[in-house]
């Protein structure tokens, strides 16, 4: 996926597109740089940057190389790497660091306020400089080992003659710091050590939350490309094999899928019939019958009989490659939340800096000594830290996804709430998301013995009607029977022997049904059909969600029939045989439009729609590729969870613009105190730290809004 590829033709050349993978992206302003330096350098004319996926695509003059973009990425502080070689955009040795610098900084954090303590309580003279000492000895070791995050950013973008938030945060910590060191050294009245540590533990803790959470979003990609085949035995003109890794595959291979691998490409069907199961694909487990002609995808598992497929596309120009880059560029186009926090932190550095140096300035003037003015203009740039403006919005959303954690649902995207809040349409896919996409059977026909039976048989199997039929009969609470000399036979069933009596569960001889299977006990036999049945509460969803103004319709794949029985039973619209690019064109309708549509699906084929709506869900069982598009994820049968996420992320905004409110009246109030010298660094640091701490307990409330 790091090859250039042609976007399109002109008439002064053509222009192609290469994505890098960028770990050092860390903030808003990132992007803002690299999207504004990048177009600079001749023969580039645009750069995007995917900060959930810590990739930049560059598109280019097909003269520059890769080394040569690498090189224009470096020049504006930035390590570029191919996406072969970090496909995750991970960042382990940041993480570790962010990690360990949080324990530092808390340990000694803890241990210098009990020193300031008493100092505070009226410790003087020798007591007094030796509390100071003893601080100095543990803050500037911690000051230089937790500060690092912040003064490695800082120096980048002053290297680059660019500034970033990390700037006035480092020049406030070291002018604190080396304020405290001369008054410790003169044998002075006061020292910040306290200040500079206390900030330092607030902010780290903000910014290690947010690469967890990061970290936790880019792991599915990881299992989507986990699930794709790795090899395959290709078949030479004489008849032999050889294994060969999927990036040496190429079209028109011949290759041999055995029963249970999954393919590793894309092809065409030359001989042999199967059953594929394309549940990484479309989401449904049920068994796709297949055979010579049909066509066939990469990350399909091959469940009965050994195939010979002639390869059409390989890696990198997959069904899956192709998805996969489809939700890349729509993750590109959803981050304007990040954009704003990007214009915010353009405003805050020349804001803080010039207010800091003018209060520097107008004291000297006004003849309060270097001393005086250094330690206003301090206080002003630690009081002016955005803590509590920095977790208005993470704070909320923390509470309120570890809330809905509890009930079934877990969000992914530390900004999905404020989406989630602001969505008014909902579009469904029909199986496996309004349906539990999984078969189930009527059991009225069997009494309670045949029913132990049946389990004592279909537990034996992972077939897909063998596991619905097991599911449905545990949920009744069925005893299993003890069957003994079970067998599977690939394509017919099973049988065993129960009380002296041949049992069996195979393929009725005729039935109109697409989905049964026969349940022989000796001489006896019942045929048992097969359902997708809609959740339970599906109606009680789809009303919770008219409650809350969101209108809700039916956008799926498949065929008008089923979809319309559906639409029919819960009375909303429905749209069917949609392809992912119908899906997709759907949704940037309704956006263009001026809608915000929540999407919730479960298949493969979802994803683009998943990556490319305001908001989206899928249900656990979606595959691992839909569950990693989409925004949160519902656990179990039940579709209410969708419901109470719009209804908690509509409280979850509410605390948030409170937090807000709080945090710039905060920032009203302290900030011309600061200014006129009634507020010392460390009153600084403790008004700093308790705006913060008020703002997080009012996120706890949020705690109890699941209940």
């Amino acid at each position: 996926m790091n090859a250039p590829f042609a976007l399109e033709d002109t008439p002064a050349g053509q222009v192609i597109s290469t994505r890098f993978t960028v770990p050092g992206l860390r903030c808003a302003g990132c992007i803002a740089t690299i999207e504004r330096e990048l177009p600079k350098v001749e023969g580039i004319t645009a750069a995007r940057v995917n900060f959930s996926a810590k990739r930049v695509a560059i598109e280019h003059d097909p003269t520059l190389d890769e080394a040569a973009l690498g090189e224009a990425l470096r020049q504006i502080g930035y390590e570029a790497q191919a996406i072969a070689d970090n496909p995750l955009g991970s960042d382990e040795r940041e993480r570790k660091l962010l990690t360990r610098a949080v324990a530092v900084a808390g340990f000694g954090m803890m241990n210098i306020m009990l020193l300031s303590v008493s100092i505070w309580a009226g410790a003087e003279g020798a007591t007094r400089e030796l509390f100071h000492w003893l601080s100095g000895l543990i803050a500037i070791p911690v000051i230089a080992y937790s500060g690092r995050p912040f003064f490695a950013s800082a120096w980048m973008a002053l290297r680059f003659r660019r500034t970033n938030m990390d700037v006035p945060i480092s020049i406030g910590v070291l002018l604190a710091t080396g304020l405290s060191i001369y008054e410790t050294v003169a044998g002075g009245g006061h020292a910040y050590f306290e200040s500079a540590v206390m900030l330092l533990f607030f902010l780290l803790i903000g910014r290690a939350l947010d690469a967890e959470m990061r970290t936790r979003t880019r792991a599915g990609i990881g299992a989507l490309l986990g699930r794709m085949g790795k090899s395959a035995s290709v078949i030479g003109a004489d008849g032999s094999t050889e294994r060969l890794p999927a990036d040496q595959l190429e079209p028109g291979m011949l290759v041999l899928v055995a029963a249970g691998e999954a393919l590793a490409a894309d092809g065409t069907i030359e001989e042999g019939a199967s059953a594929l199961d394309n549940a990484m694909l479309t989401g449904e487990s049920t068994p796709e019958p297949v055979g010579v002609g049909s066509a066939v995808h990469a990350g399909a598992i091959n469940l009965a009989a050994p195939i010979r497929v002639r390869l059409t596309r390989v890696a990198g120009d997959t069904a899956i490659d192709e998805i996969a880059r489809l939700m890349d560029e729509a993750g590109q186009s959803r981050s304007t939340y990040v954009r704003i926090a990007d214009r915010a932190s353009r405003l805050y550095a020349p804001a803080v800096h010039t207010l800091a140096a003018l209060a520097f300035v107008g004291w000297m003037i006004a003849g309060a000594g270097w001393h005086q003015s250094l330690v206003i203009a301090i206080a002003v740039l630690i009081i002016t830290c955005p803590c509590a403006l920095g977790l208005a919005v993470p704070a909320a959303q923390v509470v309120a996804s570890g809330a809905l954690l509890k009930r079934g649902l877990l969000v992914k995207d530390g900004s999905a709430l404020e989406r989630l809040a602001e969505c008014d349409i909902a579009l469904f896919d029909k199986t496996g998301t309004l349906t539990l996409g999984e078969p189930r059977p009527d059991l009225a026909a069997l009494d309670a013995e045949t029913r132990s039976v049946a389990l004592g048989l279909a537990q034996n199997s992972r077939h897909p009607l063998s596991k619905g039929l097991s599911a449905a009969l545990r949920a009744e609470g069925v005893e299993p029977a003890h069957v003994e000399q079970v067998e599977e036979v690939s394509g017919k069933g099973l049988t065993g022997r129960w009380h002296g009596l041949d049992v069996a569960l195979d393929r009725p001889e005729a039935t109109s049904a697409k989905l049964a299977t026969r349940l022989r006990i000796g001489k006896d036999s019942h045929t048992l059909l097969f359902t997708d049945p809609l959740r339970s509460d599906a109606s009680d969803a789809i009303e919770a969600l008219a409650d809350a103004g969101i209108a809700a319709s039916i956008l799926s794949g498949d065929r008008a029939e089923a979809v319309d029985a559906v639409a029919r039973k819960l009375g909303i619209p429905a749209q069917s045989a949609a392809k992912p690019q119908d899906k997709l064109a759907e949704l940037i309708k309704l956006r263009e439009g001026g809608k915000r549509p929540l999407m919730v699906g479960d298949g493969l084929n979802d994803g683009p729609a998943l990556a490319a709506a305001h908001a989206s869900i899928a249900p656990g069982t979606a595959s691992d590729a839909s569950q990693q598009a989409a925004d949160a994820v519902f656990i179990g049968e039940k579709l209410m969870p969708v419901a109470l996420a719009i209804r908690v992320a509509r409280r979850t905004m509410r605390i948030v613009r409170q937090n807000f409110a709080f945090a710039v009246g905060y920032n009203v109030l302290a900030v011309p105190l600061a200014l006129f010298g009634y507020v010392t660094p460390l009153i600084a640091a403790i008004a700093m730290s308790v705006s913060s701490i008020l703002v997080v307990a009012n996120s706890l409330r949020l705690a109890r809004s699941t209940r």
